[in-house]
Formats: structure tokens, sequence, C-alpha cells
């Protein structure tokens, strides 16, 4: 259980922009149905790149962990940076991800603060 100030903000902060990431992902298309295998979901490589794409890792390891620390209030990450590799992503899809890119940036500057 959190006692910190700081850190229960950044967890009110935090949900509201992992439901829009989500919502944002589902409005382009981007959301998978299909669970990747539990083989690729154990990749220890960042951001899983040697088994996922970038927006499975973010459906399937980060929101779903993201998510379960806030549920439960438990310690997150003290730092994260995923916005380099979201806008080095997100140049190659044919989908308008600038509000993606926008909701990211923010999720960082949660960690950066």
């Amino acid at each position: 259980m959190l006692n910190n100030t700081a850190e229960l903000k950044k967890h009110r902060l935090l949900q509201p922009l992992l439901q829009q990431l989500e919502n944002e992902l589902r409005a382009e298309g981007l959301w998978q149905a299909v669970k990747p295998s539990q083989q690729a979901l154990a990749s220890r490589a960042p951001f899983a790149i040697d088994s996922l794409s970038f927006v499975q890792w973010l459906q399937f390891i980060f929101l779903s962990k993201m998510s379960e620390l806030v549920l439960f209030s438990q310690p997150l990450p003290e730092s994260m940076l995923l916005l380099p590799m979201a806008t080095e992503y997100f140049k190659s899809l044919p989908v308008n991800s600038s509000e993606i890119i926008h909701i990211i940036a923010s999720i960082d500057g949660l960690f950066t603060e």
C-alpha cells in the first residue's frame, strides 16, 4: 500500500492516461484480439522487441502491468522513457499516431517530474 503523497498523485494521473492510450489504440485499429504466445510475452529484451511489435508490447505488457500496479496501489517504476521508441515505431505506420504519441509523452512526463 502506498503512503507517499507524490506516488498517490502519480497513480491518480496515470490511470486515465492508460485508459486513453487503450482507447486510442482501439480507435486506430491497432488493438489485437488474440494474445501472443506465453513465450513471446516472456521476452527479456527491451520492449520485447525480439518477439512482439511495439503496439503488442504496449497492449499486452505495458498496459497490463501498469494497470495492475495502479489497481493494487503498488509502487510504480521510478523512471520511464517510452516516447523515443514510440516516435520511431509509429513513423512507418500508416495511422494517425499523433494522439498516441501525445498520450505516451504525457505518461513519460509523470516519470520525469
